[in-house]
């Protein structure tokens, strides 16, 4: 009989995440429909027919051409091209990849913010607690849209826009990521509060560990799963955040697509035929925030053993 210790591959493959996931039909085609839309974004620069960045590959002469299955279309532009002649499907792609990494940094953002709280708040309780969950319910009573809008709209007038155009991205994630802290030090709050009763924070206290040591070490490795989920949430509100920030003309530049930027380009034209400008690129955002939110579905289940079925 082998006493070989389980490698973390194997408990993985072995553990009750990957033993629903292989029974839920839904979650695979979700999971496999957001990574193969991730990984062509990743890999716009090599896959994507032209570089909408580069000047020298656009035509005004090209712009507002219809996909390849209307008429008058042209075979170099399989979903047609915008107003202002990039290929769509490139343009699609570049600004995919942009969307997923504003809502995944974003998030990386909250979680930093929120988890540290959270525990703070949790473990010390008392008036520390107090302040900072008045804090979050503040923050909470606002619309992180329209905290969102307040803020980029002065920054844009302090700065300019050109300024602002360079750091759109970077100020996009400070903004969308400050504004939804609270969603995530709540979760980890709740959780903290039901660990620091268990017998193995006692041991810890005991033993003389110090209280950073016993919050990030010990308790913090326990409060995971509610995080993965709340998180995975956030990366799609954080996407349908950045859309309509760019949407409304306070997002990514129209230099620097993404998604957002790409609807709201198109919306001018909607109405004089060219429709496919909006309707595509909104197609791929709807598909991308809904296979996020049926993998966090999945992971809230799978993480609530009340919900467990054999």
């Amino acid at each position: 009989m082998s006493n070989a210790v389980a490698t973390p591959w194997q408990r993985l493959l072995q553990s009750d995440l990957v033993h629903y996931y292989k029974r839920d039909k839904v979650a695979i085609a979700a999971s496999t429909i957001f990574l193969i839309l991730a990984l062509m974004a990743l890999l716009s620069p090599v896959i994507a027919p032209f570089d909408p960045y580069d000047l020298t590959q656009i035509d005004l002469m090209d712009s507002e051409m219809p996909p390849v299955w209307q008429e008058g279309a042209d075979e170099r532009f399989l979903l047609g091209t915008d107003d202002q002649g990039r290929d769509l499907w490139s343009t699609i792609l570049y600004g995919m990849r942009v969307s997923l990494l504003i809502g995944i940094c974003a998030v990386l953002l909250q979680a930093a913010i929120g988890i540290v709280i959270g525990l703070v708040s949790g473990y010390i309780g008392g008036r520390v607690d107090n302040i900072l969950m008045r804090i979050a319910d503040v923050q909470l009573s606002f619309s992180t849209l329209m905290v969102a809008i307040i803020v980029l709209a002065i920054v844009k007038n302090a700065f300019g826009g050109e300024t602002y155009s360079n750091w759109a991205m970077l100020i996009l994630i400070l903004v969308i990521g400050i504004a939804e802290w609270p969603q995530i030090a709540r979760t980890v709050r709740s959780s903290v509060l039901a660990e620091k009763e268990k017998e193995y924070v006692d041991a810890a206290v005991v033993m003389g560990f110090g209280a950073v040591r016993i919050m990030f070490k010990h308790i913090l490795p326990n409060c995971l799963s509610p995080i993965f989920v709340i998180a995975t949430v956030q990366i799609a509100n954080a996407i349908i955040t950045e859309a309509a920030l760019s949407f409304l003309g306070l997002g990514m530049p129209v230099t620097e697509p993404s998604l957002g930027s790409l609807i709201s380009i198109g919306k001018e034209y909607l109405y004089s035929g060219s429709w496919w400008i909006t309707l595509i690129p909104g197609f791929f955002l709807v598909v991308i925030v809904i296979a996020i939110n049926l993998m966090g579905d999945f992971l809230r289940d799978v993480f609530n053993p009340r919900l467990f079925k054999d």
